[in-house]
């Protein structure tokens, strides 16, 4: 085939609906934990396996494992056929696809056009657009899964609006419905709790899940975990019992129901389910990861007893152990999976517990110089510096710098919320001890403008131009709040 045939080929591909085209900042996927995880998840049979394989069909590719890539495609295409006989092309479309780019990779040209022929003869009568793809919901509902196994929180919004453009045509379907509530789960738990639960989304369409399919453990345990932060004890913990009974073994409901029993503080249980499920998948930075979570809740669920600092010997050697137990698994998560940038924080935190000052200093440089970072994990970077610049490097000037770079990730993220409380604190307390401190109010009223607050911004930079009217910086963000309002 010719060169010209072949940019035409790949013109072609560039249209197509498929983990190749979808899948969002691929530099930044570490595709060794990945394959794993997907791995794990197939062979302990979880739902959506076909979905799972065109997953791992695209990492193989990456990985330039063409072969084994092809084999995942086939186990889908076989899973299809199985499952959904009567919709088997609509089902096939992402598949067939995967299969194009695939052959694309590997040179087989040829190959990859039949895949776009075939294509083409399936989405013509489905589509009035595109030749090679139809925006039906069997392709709105792989894209949203996509998005939320490859992409990052930045994609979990669009995501969303995947399963939700999928379940317009298609209401009673108990995969988008999942998809949605995973989606809208995550949102909420990024943005924070809804004021009730009839407000609350993610509630809303787990129940409508286990109305469609009321033996989806899964969904079981991801509304218990809402309910518990309504405080529907009662409900919750009958729902967390329900999914264990009846999936006693599956990986997934024994972390959620750990994390339910960890938010509930009975940590020992919560390791131990996680421990259990750390049997079925040995390699899971993410099972390490909440168990040394656990280990740190017991820690500091000791040093906040009343008697501690004269309970003796045996609580400080208790504290030793909790601390070696905490540092062995936060270590063991990152050598699992080297982008694992939380646990690599969480270990720099169990560090300062111990006295280890340099090492958790160390840790933060080290993640400073890393290029590329998600957006999440600089927002987490930000904040972990800028709290350890100001308690143990005793420097709010740098606290600042660190907690300004976190306010302007994420708006609205739980820790864009400890960004903003700790910049707040550490400035009103300058501006108590300086009422004439230009530079606080100036950087006070930025706080203000990050935060949607125009008026109190506003305030903010005309008691700065007050006490030092000549300051640039000042009179542009004045002058740009002024012309917005």
């Amino acid at each position: 085939m010719s060169d010209t045939l072949k940019e035409s080929l790949f013109e072609k591909l560039c249209q197509l609906q498929c983990h190749f085209t979808w899948v969002p900042q691929k530099d930044n996927i570490d595709f060794n934990d990945l394959k794993l995880r997907l791995q794990d998840s197939i062979q302990l049979g979880v739902k959506y396996q076909a979905t799972s394989y065109n997953h791992l069909a695209f990492v193989n590719c990456q990985q330039g494992d063409y072969e084994e890539a092809i084999q995942n495609l086939k186990e889908a295409e076989i899973i299809w056929r199985g499952n959904h006989k009567d919709e088997l092309e609509r089902r096939s479309i992402i598949t067939y696809g995967n299969f194009a780019w695939v052959h694309y990779h590997m040179g087989h040209l040829t190959e990859a056009q039949s895949y776009l022929d075939k294509l083409e003869m399936i989405c013509k009568p489905l589509s009035d657009g595109p030749r090679y793809t139809a925006m039906i919901p069997e392709v709105y509902g792989e894209k949203g899964w996509s998005l939320l196994t490859f992409g990052n929180i930045v994609y979990y919004e669009e995501a969303k609006e995947c399963f939700e453009k999928a379940l317009e045509e298609d209401s009673d379907n108990v995969e988008w419905n999942m998809g949605f509530a995973t989606a809208l789960y995550r949102l909420e738990t990024i943005s924070g709790v809804s004021e009730n639960q009839e407000q609350s989304q993610p509630v809303k369409y787990l129940r409508r899940v286990l109305e469609l399919d009321p033996d989806d453990t899964v969904a079981m345990v991801m509304l218990a975990l809402k309910l518990q932060e309504f405080n529907e004890a009662e409900k919750a913990n009958e729902l967390v019992e329900e999914a264990l009974r009846k999936s006693p073994d599956l990986p997934y409901v024994l972390r959620y129901t750990a994390k339910f029993y960890r938010i509930a503080r009975a940590f020992d249980i919560a390791i131990g389910l996680l421990k259990r499920a750390l049997e079925f998948t040995p390699c899971s930075a993410f099972l390490h990861h909440q168990i040394s979570t656990c280990y740190r809740g017991k820690l500091f669920t000791l040093k906040k007893k009343a008697d501690y600092n004269n309970s003796g010997r045996a609580a400080f050697q208790l504290k030793a152990e909790l601390i070696s137990m905490c540092k062995y698994h936060f270590e063991k998560a990152f050598q699992l999976k080297s982008s694992f940038i939380i646990a690599k924080l969480d270990f720099a935190g169990i560090c300062l517990e111990d006295g280890e000052a340099d090492r958790a200093e160390e840790i933060y440089k080290s993640l400073l110089s890393l290029e590329d970072l998600a957006p999440d994990n600089k927002q987490a970077l930000a904040l972990k510096v800028g709290l350890f610049e100001l308690h143990h490097k005793r420097s709010e000037s740098n606290a600042i710098i660190y907690l300004l770079d976190g306010l302007k990730i994420h708006p609205g993220s739980k820790n864009w919320k400890f960004c903003d409380s700790n910049l707040r604190k550490i400035l009103r307390s300058q501006i108590k001890r300086n009422p004439r401190n230009s530079k606080a109010f100036g950087v006070l009223g930025l706080v203000h403008q990050l935060s949607g607050e125009k008026a109190e911004a506003i305030k903010c930079f005309e008691r700065a131009l007050e006490f030092d009217p000549d300051t640039e910086e000042h009179l542009t963000a004045l002058s740009e709040l002024c012309l917005s309002t």
